[in-house]
């Protein structure tokens, strides 16, 4: 779950309603109204220094009442409610901020910005679209919108908008490594590896590259760069205190783990994982009381959810959304690729759009733990109609005119019940993969600052318990919600768990599921080009190699 930092709304003010005022004053009907208007935000500015949040709040909605096209105040209203703890009612200004877009490429890109947080995905398309018609627009405009692309999960527009901006001047080594990220995502394999040693040569010790290149294909003998890595290595300051720097050396340990892993060199292999782990480990402490806390809670709700007077249908017709959940690597990526390859179903990616809808609904605004917690607290009295109906509104122009689009993001495993009472037509569909493989699958990922539950080997464990734990309960107390499909046997049987995938969804059967390798759609995933294999046995069985080194895991998880 992304955690969205809203900033101190004091200094904003100051910047935005008392900044350059020349950018907006085309939109004041008379100078006795841009005199009047002007003199509410300084009174909003007082009151917020002064402390008095509800007074500048007041004063604020008088503002943006009186001037429904000034962006900046709305923005700063929006985000005075959502400090404020009114995280639904704070989308009423933005949506009013996108019916008079200004031309200022910055506030809008903000605006959308401020609406993907609050689930109103529709409203920042319209803002990037606007801002699409710009002409001749400067780089870090098209970078801008190129990351909110990729945000809303549109990776071909993404792609294209940041080779515009490289084209445009954009030169710093993120930009090339997102472009080598989005080329790789959409196909195009070859020219990512062109791009990423191109980063490499400019930038020797940019670890992103690093990762990205040896993650982009099997390392083999003739062709690899273990010897840059260790001389990065070598150069790194080993005991460096600084999080950065310490990041960047994870990064490096684990490109030497996964060149000398596809080299076949398992003895040098672990050292670098386990170093690179330790340190992340140590950047990313891992919050087990958080992760049962969320357990108990949507265990303890799920009844009452159940039971919910509030769960009616969402009068909307459409696409319908296809779920696949599971603990991560439980190859939720692969059976996306084979059911998006039907010719009636579309891949949404992996989307946060259900949790997005249900924060809203329930009128808590995303806030890790402690927000997951309320939400859960509130959601048996909550309207499900509504859920199932801002979260359909919202999602199915990723459809892209198929009957069917799938949601693929395997932590809403924790969603089950909620999306059961929100969307009871929906199909849901349940990765199961054997222990051991998919908890090493997590171990040896490197998936940054986030899942910090992936970098040692007991709170691994502890996270695949809670996870299974919660299956097996939705499984006993909501019997048929979901259909469980085995990764070994959709990859040494596919056509007999296809069978029944389809037949589970509605869904006639096609040959093309059985041949994802064919499938052209993007895949914004770190297991982009594996997917684009044909389906194949290998990723079974392969912590077995390391054995010895995973007696700890082993042991916890039995």
């Amino acid at each position: 779950m992304r955690v969205v930092r809203i900033p101190d709304c004091a200094p904003r003010l100051a910047g935005l309603l008392l900044g350059d005022r020349s950018k907006y004053s085309h939109q004041m009907n008379t100078s006795d109204h841009a005199s009047a208007h002007q003199r509410l935000r300084e009174q909003a500015i007082r009151q917020i220094r002064s402390d008095q949040p509800e007074a500048a709040q007041a004063t604020l909605e008088i503002l943006v009442r009186q001037a429904p096209q000034d962006t900046p105040a709305c923005l700063e209203l929006a985000d005075l409610m959502y400090r404020r703890g009114q995280f639904r009612a704070s989308s009423e200004p933005l949506l009013q901020a996108s019916e008079h877009l200004p031309r200022h490429a910055p506030l809008v890109l903000q605006l959308a910005d401020h609406l993907t947080v609050r689930g109103e995905v529709l409203a920042a398309r319209k803002c990037l679209d606007f801002l699409s018609q710009a002409p001749d627009p400067p780089a870090e405009l098209l970078t801008g919108q190129a990351n909110m692309r990729f945000r809303l999960g549109e990776v071909v527009k993404a792609r294209e908008l940041l080779q515009r901006a490289l084209k445009a001047g954009a030169d710093d080594p993120g930009q090339h490594h997102m472009h080598a990220m989005l080329l790789q995502f959409t196909g195009c394999d070859e020219q990512a590896r062109v791009e990423l040693e191109k980063c490499l040569q400019r930038w020797p010790h940019f670890g992103d590259a690093a990762m990205a290149l040896v993650n982009l294909r099997r390392q083999s003998a003739d062709s690899n760069v273990l010897d840059h890595i260790e001389a990065q290595l070598h150069r790194l300051p080993a005991e460096s205190r600084d999080p950065d720097e310490q990041f960047v050396r994870a990064e490096f340990e684990y490109a030497r783990f996964k060149t000398l892993d596809d080299l076949g060199r398992v003895d040098e292999a672990w050292p670098s994982l386990a170093r690179c782990n330790a340190i992340m480990h140590a950047l990313n402490p891992n919050d087990a009381t958080g992760e049962a806390a969320v357990t108990e809670a949507l265990i303890g709700a799920s009844a009452k959810i159940k039971d919910a007077k509030h769960a009616s249908d969402p009068d909307f017709q459409g696409p319908v959304p296809i779920f696949i959940v599971g603990m991560p690597r439980s190859g939720t990526t692969l059976l996306d690729r084979m059911l998006s390859s039907h010719s009636q179903v579309a891949s949404a990616g992996e989307i946060n759009d259900f949790l997005r809808q249900l924060h809203w609904v329930a009128d808590v605004a995303p806030g890790g733990v402690q927000g997951m917690l309320e939400s859960i607290r509130r959601s048996p009295e909550i309207d499900f109609g509504l859920l199932g109906s801002r979260y359909l509104e919202q999602t199915q122009w990723r459809a892209r005119g198929c009957g069917y689009y799938v949601d693929k993001l395997p932590t809403n495993i924790q969603m089950i019940a909620l999306i059961r009472r929100a969307l009871p037509h929906a199909p849901i569909i349940h990765m199961v993969r054997e222990p051991m493989d998919v908890c090493f699958s997590n171990f040896k990922a490197m998936f940054g600052n986030i899942s910090a539950y992936s970098y040692d080997m007991l709170a691994l464990a502890h996270f695949y318990r809670q996870y299974r734990l919660l299956a097996a309960h939705w499984s006993a107390t909501l019997p048929g919600a979901m259909l469980e499909v085995s990764y070994a046997q959709l990859v040494r049987e596919p056509d007999v768990a296809m069978r029944r995938v389809l037949e589970h969804c509605g869904l006639d059967i096609e040959q093309d599921c059985l041949h994802p390798e064919r499938n052209p759609l993007p895949v914004a995933t770190p297991s982009s080009t594996q997917v684009r294999e044909p389906i194949h046995t290998r990723s079974i069985g392969q912590w077995r190699q390391y054995a010895e080194q995973l007696e700890p895991l082993r042991r916890a998880l039995s």
